[in-house]
């Protein structure tokens, strides 16, 4: 791809070289002569028209405090950057926006296509206000069937496809993978373990006492027989799962006839499997092999897209969205918006089928079609199979917008109620609530849980590691005070300006009046003493219900106690707990399974399972001298000096 140059010296060239990263080319500046005055408004665009030629490339619009208001793309900058320039004949959004604008910068590119994917890059990245915004973009989770061992696993995988093994996907969601895995290892058999939990086994395991796995760790299968199996989970994942049905009722047919009674039920087994499988995907179209149906609705200024995938003529599930629109946004603006950042870091399918037209379907193509090695086809249907598919998730766009909308209004008086009782200026639209979690002081963890006018914000749940070596076991005050600080700390750091949407309005903690006096200190020792914190703690007896509520410098106080408001400071701090204690749970399972072989390099599952079966324990392992470590297979000289000399270097 060629290279870019900045037509505006603005001294955020290492931004901008960060949003090249993936993939993108090289960004080269390059500096204009000419002094742009302080203006504002239509006039400030207009004196960068003496700046500009009729390049393809990307703008972006700043106010007084440099902050990214707009990212537009051009096919030709100064024909497009010039319809700002007018004093009128704008919409009030956009009118608002050409009004606030205060400086423009400009990035030059060889093509419009290479406009576009720069263009959805850093609307990704800067999320300028008067843009359409995607939120809660994730990667979708894939099947694979894993090649780098005789006998192959069949598992979940989110992420870069770095492993060898055949991908199947993308699924909808973790749920509609682990359905289909279910299903699949009823259907197929196959090992679902870990490569050194295969290695460790002796015995089978209780997936193959359920009939759901062949075994291959005990020799239950001879690795052709096991192959055939994979083959056939390959050809469903496919779509050519008719034939493998079809070969199984054959052999179902010739066991019974043979009277291999228990042979065949396990055939029928496999079959009723495969056909579960089926029924959950819902529709399965004969005519769409491969495709993304993106449908948009859109009401009273919100809007919902809905995106089913379709592979190997089967359903792998459904996700919706609801982007952050500008209230005048066209439905072309949205759909070309969401379809840009969607297929950002994903993918696109041999064909995307929409329930809209966009403003630049042809620009649209050639970019997803650069980025896949293939064509990829942009289609609005207008009749059969493939329009009622649309017509489909047009129906389940609308149905969850409305619900969606009704959550909203009552989350909405929710937080207006949360705000009257605590006194708070409006209602927040970020409430950040803290918990930590240990068993006397160890495996501590703290807790972060985000919520606001659309819900729990999961995606923005964090936890902390307690790691300070000065505090005392135990030390819950101690605890919440390294959280925050570390969190505000942070929070200082990448926006000291407060210009993005991540700072609290309000910060419940789980405690009383000493909790909200340690976590007060803090905050002032970091300067942020504007940010309101309530502390929750249990009343009389510990009972819900009795809640006593803590702010600095006034009396506790309660709600009564069939206040809706009371019920949902409850379920905040009852989530915040569940976060906490499940973090911390995590820490102690992984700390538990830990073996000091495991810090070893060069110790892999072999040589880690040769050596316990020799010895008993890790702890015998240290207690070995050098003889008896060489006497185990496996263990070279060299290898049992690296292992003698852990044990003893540690102790």
């Amino acid at each position: 791809m060629d290279s870019f140059s900045l037509v505006r010296k603005g001294g955020t060239l290492q931004e901008i070289e960060g949003i090249t990263q993936n993939g993108m080319s090289d960004v080269t500046e390059t500096e204009i002569s000419q002094n742009i005055p302080e203006l504002r408004g239509h006039e400030c665009v207009q004196a960068y028209l003496k700046t500009l030629d009729n390049s393809p490339g990307v703008y972006r619009m700043l106010d007084e405090q440099q902050r990214i208001l707009y990212v537009g793309k051009a096919r030709n900058l100064k024909k497009r950057v010039s319809n700002y320039a007018k004093p009128s004949g704008h919409s009030a959004r956009i009118a608002t926006m050409i009004s606030r604008t205060a400086s423009m910068m400009f990035l030059t590119t060889k093509t419009e296509t290479e406009a576009l994917l720069l263009e959805q890059n850093l609307i990704k990245q800067l999320k300028p206000k008067y843009n359409v915004l995607l939120r809660d973009d994730k990667s979708f989770p894939n099947i694979l069937v894993a090649k780098n061992h005789d006998f192959p696993q069949i598992k979940k995988h989110r992420g870069a496809k770095k492993e060898k093994g055949d991908y199947y996907g993308p699924f909808a969601s973790a749920g509609a993978v682990n359905r289909t895995l279910n299903q699949l290892q009823r259907a197929f058999l196959l090992r679902d373990c870990t490569d050194s939990n295969f290695e460790s086994r002796t015995r089978p395991c209780l997936q193959y006492q359920i009939k759901r796995c062949s075994a291959p760790c005990v020799g239950f299968i001879k690795p052709d027989a096991y192959g055939a199996l994979v083959k056939d989970a390959e050809r469903f994942l496919s779509g050519r799962s008719t034939n493998v049905q079809e070969v199984l009722a054959k052999e179902m047919q010739k066991a019974s006839e043979n009277m291999e009674f228990e042979r065949a039920a396990a055939l029928r087994d496999r079959i009723r499997a495969l056909t579960q499988v089926q029924t959950a995907q819902g529709i399965n179209p004969k005519g769409v092999a491969e495709a993304d149906i993106i449908a948009l609705h859109l009401e009273h200024g919100q809007a919902c897209v809905q995106v089913f995938f379709i592979r190997a003529n089967q359903n792998w599930g459904n996700k919706d969205y609801y982007p952050k629109i500008p209230s005048d946004a066209s439905a072309a603006e949205i759909m070309e918006a969401f379809m840009g950042q969607f297929y950002g870091d994903k993918e696109p399918p041999r064909q995307i089928l929409l329930s809209h037209d966009i403003q630049n379907d042809d620009l649209m193509s050639e970019a997803l079609s650069d980025k896949a090695g293939r064509k990829v086809e942009i289609l609005v249907p207008q009749r059969g199979e493939k329009m009622e598919l649309i017509a489909g998730a047009t129906r389940n766009a609308r149905e969850s917008l409305a619900r969606k909308m009704s959550e909203s209004a009552t989350q909405g008086k929710l937080l207006k109620g949360l705000a009257e009782a605590f006194e708070l200026p409006e209602p927040p639209s970020r409430i950040e609530v803290y918990d930590n979690s240990h068993i006397q002081g160890t495996n501590a963890v703290g807790g972060m849980i985000v919520a606001g006018p659309d819900g729990f914000m999961r995606n923005q749940y964090r936890k902390f590691n307690i790691r300070g070596e000065e505090l005392t076991p135990g030390d819950d005050f101690g605890m919440m005070k390294e959280v925050l600080k570390r969190r505000f700390s942070r929070l200082l750091k990448e926006d000291p300006d407060r210009d993005k949407e991540m700072w609290p309005d309000l910060l419940l903690i789980d405690g009383g009046a000493g909790q909200v006096s340690a976590v007060r200190e803090i905050m002032r020792e970091m300067g942020v003493e504007d940010v309101a914190m309530i502390g929750v703690a249990k009343g009389v007896d510990r009972d819900a219900g009795k809640e006593e509520f803590h702010r600095t410098g006034k009396r506790p106080f309660a709600l009564r106690h069939n206040d809706p408001v009371l019920y949902f400071v409850q379920r905040l701090r009852d989530e915040a707990h569940r976060f906490a204690i499940g973090t911390h749970r995590a820490k102690r399972a992984k700390a538990q399974i830990k073996s000091p072989l495991d810090e070893i390099g060069g110790i892999g599952p072999k040589r880690k399972k040769a050596l316990l079966q020799h010895f008993g324990s890790a702890k015998a392992v240290g207690r070995a001298n050098l003889s008896d470590l060489t006497a185990v297979e496996g263990v070279s000289e060299a290898m049992a000096q690296t292992i003698y000399d852990y044990f003893h270097e540690k102790g």
